[in-house]
């Protein structure tokens, strides 16, 4: 069960630590969700009401120090004594870092009990598990690159222990950096490649719209407003729930500029080509797992 109002704490608090942290509290200043938080589908959830963060440098210290200004109270290498103090647990270190923290003297009790959150790319549920305690639920997320913008996808891994008020509060916290999703841990991979290496491809399609248009005469600035804007309203289009193939039909008038753009890209193998990289980088993904749990 969640406490009723539950101490956050986060281990490592680097941009993505940053981003969620300010996430929520800034939910927390929305007057409009006073009583209460919930998630897409409408399930209230107990909100975090007091934050921790631990950071290893005087530099990271005082980094937070200044942008939180007393609505999180930053720590300096005192990890057990804040987790022994927290409800749920942030886990936001460099993966390498990951089990020296979990498995210092006295965390395994300190973290009895306890909700531990990884956001630590390439660190299995598994090998979370064998550092902590059997009492501790674990949830594996994994925020991509636009949550620092809250405007991100996170991909949600969790036990089958967790309960559904647990999974209600993860899944709300990492809406306040975008959307979130829960998926089977054998879909990460595909995942990583989707939405963790995505914003890279989106960035080189962008590109490359806006490298026809100063092609043809427009300015580099013009042509990437213009290219961003427009694979934003896009995007918007369709998480609204209009099918990409509608889309491109209505915008596809006969005989048209459109058309004649689109058999270009065709000719090009778009299609092919754009699935076979995420198939690439899956498959990139996985091969990197495997060495990283040697």
């Amino acid at each position: 069960m969640v406490a009723e109002a539950p101490t956050l704490c986060a281990l490592g608090c680097g941009t993505m630590g940053i981003a969620i942290l300010s996430g929520i509290l800034d939910s927390l200043k929305d007057t409009t969700s006073a009583d209460g938080a919930s998630t897409p589908d409408g399930h209230k959830v107990n909100k975090p009401s007091r934050f921790l963060a631990c950071i290893r440098s005087d530099k990271s210290l005082q980094k937070l120090e200044d942008l939180f200004k007393g609505e999180v109270t930053c720590m300096k290498n005192k990890n057990v004594e804040a987790v022994k103090q927290s409800d749920i647990i942030l886990l936001g270190s460099k993966p390498q870092m990951s089990k020296e923290i979990l498995t210092a003297p006295g965390m395994r009790e300190a973290l009895e009990g306890k909700l531990l959150i990884s956001i630590l790319a390439g660190t299995t549920l598994s090998q979370l598990r064998s550092w902590c305690p059997q009492s501790t639920h674990v949830v594996r997320a994994m925020p991509n690159t636009p949550c620092k913008i809250r405007q991100g996808m996170t991909v949600l891994v969790c036990e089958e222990e967790i309960t559904s008020d647990e999974r209600s509060l993860v899944q709300w916290m990492f809406s306040q950096i975008g959307r979130a999703m829960f998926l089977e841990e054998k879909n990460i991979d595909a995942a990583t490649a989707l939405c963790g290496s995505g914003p890279a491809f989106a960035a080189v399609f962008m590109e490359a719209l806006a490298d026809g248009g100063v092609m043809m005469g427009l300015t580099r600035a013009a042509a990437l407003e213009l290219a961003a804007q427009t694979c934003q309203g896009t995007a918007r289009m369709v998480l609204d729930g209009q099918h990409p193939a509608l889309i491109k039909d209505a915008v596809s008038t006969p005989g048209g500029c459109t058309i004649s753009g689109l058999l270009a890209l065709e000719d090009g193998k778009i299609r092919s080509t754009v699935a076979r990289t995420i198939q690439d980088a899956t498959e990139r993904a996985t091969a990197l797992g495997k060495l990283s749990s040697k």
